[in-house]
């Protein structure tokens, strides 16, 4: 099959540090060439893949020097470069929230569209419903609540490739980890006040948006200096197994509908349990008792720090195989290419003979 991976240009592929969506595509694109298929990747210059690469502009827009960027002028050239190509494809898959539904209407029965953020935003449900023909993906069932009319097709879990982290059965710290994000939403103050009552030490390894610039210094950095809480800043996947995999839990202490975590599956593929807070898509990612728990209170999280390693790290990294390892994710989206080919073979108008 000859499909086409649509990355944002926002970081690149995979992130060199923070990053979700493109690290996502990266993964999608690599696993489903493993599996024997012609793939093309239209993303960054600096993508690292194992698809064909269609280079976009020459680097992702975030980690740019240069000060005066367009991210719109980029992403209407992507687009523009899709749709002059769009006949070399037999699916399209976007990954770029709904930026080409005006682009791509003739063709729509062969595209699929993965929503990788939230869905809550005004002027959303207006939008989705003017270009309802395009087969639309979640990456948990809890995001769709706020679209729940949304011509949704599948949810399609993440997934990350299995030789990527390396699972650590004997941590060799005990301290707990935050790894992701300084937001309100992602609450690293609350992951700070459970380590001190639970009396662990904390290790945050997070990126810190401009937008975020005044949160972090009005909010997080006063507490940290406090005793036992060390600021390491952003990571990328080279320095992942060591910090997640000595981790003795990862905190997750979201307060928003988080759309799924990738953190959190992870912290799975190295064996790790993750302490989420009750919200978004945890439910249908952790197992409590199992791979972490889910929580709904600060004291819930402290208790479930201190029963965390009680848990197996083993089983943990079996059920990340069994359930997010890249090829499962791939093989899922292999199968939505074909409902969406096999339905426009039976769309197409039948020519009549003579």
């Amino acid at each position: 099959m000859k499909i086409a991976q649509i990355a944002p240009l926002y970081e690149a592929v995979p992130p060199v540090l923070y990053g979700g969506t493109e690290r996502i595509v990266a993964h999608v694109a690599d696993a489903l060439v493993e599996l024997g298929h012609d793939v093309t990747l239209f993303a960054s210059g600096d993508a690292r893949t194992k698809a064909e690469l269609v280079a976009m502009r020459d680097q992702a827009i975030r980690l740019d020097p240069s000060p005066l960027k367009s991210d719109l002028a980029s992403h209407l050239t992507l687009l523009n470069e899709v749709r002059r190509r769009e006949d070399e494809f037999d699916v399209l898959h976007f990954h770029i929230d709904l930026l080409h539904f005006p682009f791509f209407e003739h063709v729509a029965s062969r595209t699929l569209t993965t929503l990788h953020g939230r869905l809550d935003v005004k002027d959303l449900p207006e939008a989705y419903r003017r270009w309802p023909q395009y087969s639309l993906v979640s990456i948990s069932d809890a995001q769709r609540a706020p679209l729940r009319f949304a011509n949704w097709m599948a949810t399609v879990h993440h997934g990350v490739p299995q030789n990527l982290y390396q699972p650590s059965l004997a941590p060799r710290g005990d301290y707990l980890a935050f790894l992701g994000r300084i937001s309100p939403e992602k609450r690293p103050d609350r992951a700070i006040t459970i380590a001190r009552c639970a009396g662990m030490q904390l290790k945050i390894a997070a990126k810190v948006d401009a937008v975020d610039v005044a949160y972090f210094h009005e909010v997080i950095e006063p507490l940290l200096v406090q005793p036992g809480v060390e600021f390491i800043g952003e990571i990328g996947d080279a320095q992942k197994s060591e910090f997640l995999g000595n981790a003795h839990a990862l905190l997750f202490p979201i307060d928003w509908p988080e759309p799924f975590g990738l953190v959190t599956i992870e912290a799975m593929a190295c064996g790790t349990p993750v302490i989420a807070w009750n919200g978004g898509a945890m439910a249908e990612i952790i197992d409590p008792g199992v791979t972490g728990f889910i929580v709904r209170s600060e004291a819930e999280a402290v208790d479930a720090a201190r029963r965390a390693g009680m848990l197996d790290r083993g089983h943990i990294r079996d059920v990340f195989d069994r359930r997010f390892s890249s090829h499962t994710m791939a093989g899922k989206y292999l199968a939505l290419y074909r409902r969406l080919l096999s339905q426009e073979d039976l769309d197409r108008p039948v020519m009549q003979t003579a």
